[in-house]
């Protein structure tokens, strides 16, 4: 347990300082990737809508407290992002290797738009639709183009950290 949970915490921790660091500067048609939407889509697909919301709500809050943004704007967007995602691949039986990759995609792009919408609710962003709508489809655009190549270390993470059962004779 404690491997796991370490585990998670350095994916976390990366993925955040990818994002702020390396990723704020490299942008696609004037957009970011979310690294930490992925990281939270990836895990709630792989390991279930609890697990996912924990995760999302933990990765939200970091960057909330690193990235100076409004305080808990996104872990809502990420708690939520993470359970729905979870919940959604539990009814989805299709064996596609390009299902990750929509479901970053969706997500992504369901989750800026939800975070951009609270924040214009709350005051702290200014509503321009067609900006927001624009930077929202590029920007889960270019995570879901991130998907191929981070989904399947992800993975190989997550299953190497569950715990192992013992059997015993």
């Amino acid at each position: 347990m404690v491997r796991r949970t370490l585990a998670i915490a350095a994916i976390l921790i990366t993925a955040l300082l990818l994002q702020s660091t390396i990723f704020a500067e490299v942008r696609l048609l004037g957009a970011r990737p979310e690294l930490m939407y992925l990281v939270v889509i990836v895990l709630a697909i792989l390991e279930g809508p609890s697990e996912g919301a924990v995760v999302g709500f933990t990765g939200g809050m970091m960057q909330d407290f690193l990235l100076n943004q409004p305080k808990g704007i996104t872990a809502l967007t990420l708690t939520l992002l993470g359970y729905t995602v979870g919940l959604a691949r539990q009814y989805i039986v299709s064996p596609s290797p390009l299902l990750p990759t929509m479901m970053v995609f969706a997500g992504t792009f369901g989750g800026v738009v939800f975070y951009e919408t609270v924040a214009v609710l709350l005051n702290t962003l200014h509503p321009d639709a067609v900006f927001f709508l624009r930077m929202a489809l590029f920007s889960a655009l270019y995570t879901a183009l991130l998907t191929p190549i981070v989904y399947p270390l992800l993975r190989r993470v997550f299953e190497g950290s569950r715990p192992r059962r013992v059997v015993r004779f």
